[in-house]
């Protein structure tokens, strides 16, 4: 059952300011605003009451005693930009993300549960999402469905009862992202059931298809998917239309794809843009130096789409689409206050922006902090165990190689046993439980040149990455990161030369994101200076143990073939 969001009482107050007995908080009168679904703009006064517009047209309210008075005479105001596709834990956490996107005028996200499932029950997963809902900010969720790696516990924690649990709740508005859509076309009925479960609940289905052709398109549009994000080209984006999915366009760190669709999208006149939405897709924070949603909406006008169209994609369409344009994505009566003030349509960083009533910025200045919100129910990072040199026995015939940021492929290795790689770009790849149970040892070919010793807390399920030429320093890498609990260490002759503390969890930065950026950049350029040439390595880090991208990983249970489905070397106990 659907939770009323505003209380009776509230709405008998609101009702008061129309009817004169009560005045607003805030009237922005002379007011230029994008009306969405006239897809024009035009001229009005804007009443807002707590979190609510109660009112936008053309009159001024009778009672204005107390009420705050912005004339909004030569700007422009566009509803709030909403994320669809936030992974909200690389490195920074919601709440800090968030923070820093309402700067930039982005103040609704639609986000991944995936670190939460990982991490904790669902009990205390949802009490962190209830404290994130008192925030002057909007967050929706997706829950998945799979771990979208090989893991010891996969079953237990995407159980069919811990999926129900998620999908019963209001601010769930889809299940997905469907990174496992290979086994769904190979017969598992488990996931299906799920989709099913979501369908059934009203919540949307978002696929995961990169290079999808046709035929596969039209197969997963039958089980039930609604959307996808993966199109790279135009023709792709025209494929899924074609088969009459929601497309969601992708600005990320590592697919920054978005100019060239839009200009491809331009240039072939097809008429889609009320069709589409657009994502910056989890990028890592020095991505988001210069903008979230505003980037997208910036890249857009610059491709020559008509202005209101941009806007519309990343507000309007997103809202239309997952049912809630009664709340987002439009200025009119009864919508949440969430509006960004612009110069004019052409500069889509707002000067000013409101989120849910709440001033988050006046006139180009920060003028709240979103209040920091209680993470200690995620595990701790307190390692109790130390490495022996007999867990540095490296003896495999084969390794990994890197490919791109996240591609990687088998690689026969014909380095032979000894303490210090030189002169290539082979390192060492250890994958070890966080609890001390277990290790994988083997090769990594095209990670970098010169990294003598590098430790990650940071990985796609919080065990320990350990990359490196040098055995002593990857040793001495290990104890630095299990002293700051939890992190990524660089270090070179024994000593440390980059360090990215990671203290909730092992996983998010506790701190503000632009503190994050800085040392994210310093991390990034040891890396760069010692060889790593791909564009992000975080993402890499990351990604070694997705099984959703082809075609070799190292997992929980060992090395795994994905593309054969077959683990090909078994974890060791330590």
């Amino acid at each position: 059952m659907m939770n009323p969001v505003w209380k009776i009482t509230e709405l008998r107050q609101q009702l008061a300011v129309i009817d004169g007995k009560q005045a607003p908080d805030i009237v922005l009168k002379n007011a230029r605003y994008l009306h969405s679904m006239l897809k024009q703009w035009i001229e009005g006064n804007i009443w807002i009451l707590g979190d609510r517009i109660v009112y936008a047209g053309d009159k001024m309210p009778p009672l204005i005693e107390g009420t705050e008075v912005v004339d909004c005479t030569g700007k422009t105001i566009v509803p709030g930009y909403i994320e669809p596709h936030v992974h909200p834990s690389q490195l920074y956490h919601p709440q800090s993300f968030a923070d820093f996107c309402g700067q930039f005028g982005t103040t609704t996200f639609i986000a991944d549960n995936l670190s939460f499932a990982l991490s904790l029950k669902n009990k205390k997963a949802f009490s962190i999402l209830d404290d994130l809902k008192k925030l002057p900010f909007s967050f929706y969720w997706w829950t998945r469905f799979d771990s979208q790696t090989e893991m010891e516990q996969e079953e237990e924690i995407f159980s069919n009862t811990s999926i129900l649990e998620w999908l019963e709740r209001d601010d769930v508005v889809l299940g997905g992202e469907l990174t496992g859509w290979p086994r769904l076309l190979h017969g598992d009925d488990q996931m299906l059931y799920r989709m099913q479960m979501a369908k059934c609940m009203g919540k949307k289905i978002e696929g995961h298809f990169p290079g999808a052709s046709e035929r596969t398109l039209a197969r997963m549009k039958l089980l039930g998917a609604d959307g996808d994000h993966e199109a790279m080209t135009v023709e792709e984006v025209e494929r899924r239309i074609v088969q009459g999915f929601a497309v969601t366009l992708r600005h990320s760190s590592i697919r920054p794809d978005l100019p060239d669709l839009l200009k491809g999208i331009v240039e072939k006149e097809l008429p889609i843009f009320d069709h589409l939405m657009m994502t910056t897709d989890g990028s890592t924070p020095m991505f988001h130096q210069d903008g979230v949603m505003d980037k997208c909406i910036q890249v857009a006008l610059d491709a020559g789409v008509p202005a209101i169209d941009a806007y519309q994609m990343a507000s309007y369409n997103v809202a239309r689409y997952y049912n809630m344009s009664n709340l987002h994505g439009f200025i009119a009566t009864g919508r949440f206050a969430s509006l960004n003030i612009l110069q004019d349509e052409w500069h889509p960083v707002p000067e000013s922006v409101l989120s849910k009533g709440v001033w988050l910025k006046r006139n180009g200045e920060r003028v709240l902090r979103l209040r920091k919100v209680d993470y200690s129910a995620i595990p701790e990072f307190n390692l109790d165990f130390s490495l022996s040199a007999e867990n540095f026995q490296f003896s495999m015939p084969f390794g990994i190689e890197m490919v791109n940021d996240v591609i990687t492929k088998p690689y026969n290795s014909t380095i032979s046993k000894e303490r210090q790689l030189s002169n290539h770009d082979e390192c060492y790849l250890m994958l070890i439980d966080r609890k001390g149970k277990w290790h994988v040892n083997t090769m990594i070919k095209g990670f970098a040149t010169d990294v003598q010793g590098l430790a990650s807390s940071y990985s796609y399920t919080g065990d320990i990455l350990l990359i490196g030429k040098n055995i002593d320093d990857m040793e001495k890498a290990f104890e630095e990161m299990k002293a700051m609990r939890g992190g990524i260490v660089l270090i070179e002759k024994g000593e440390v030369v980059a360090t990215l503390p990671l203290t909730i969890g092992g996983l998010l930065y506790d701190g503000n994101v632009e503190e994050l950026i800085e040392k994210e950049i310093a991390l990034k350029r040891a890396l760069t200076d010692r060889g790593y040439h791909l564009g992000d390595a975080i993402y890499s880090l990351a990604f070694l143990q997705s099984t959703h991208l082809p075609y070799i990983r190292i997992t929980q249970k060992g090395i795994f073939d994905v593309m054969k489905n077959k683990l090909l070397l078994p974890a060791v106990m330590l």
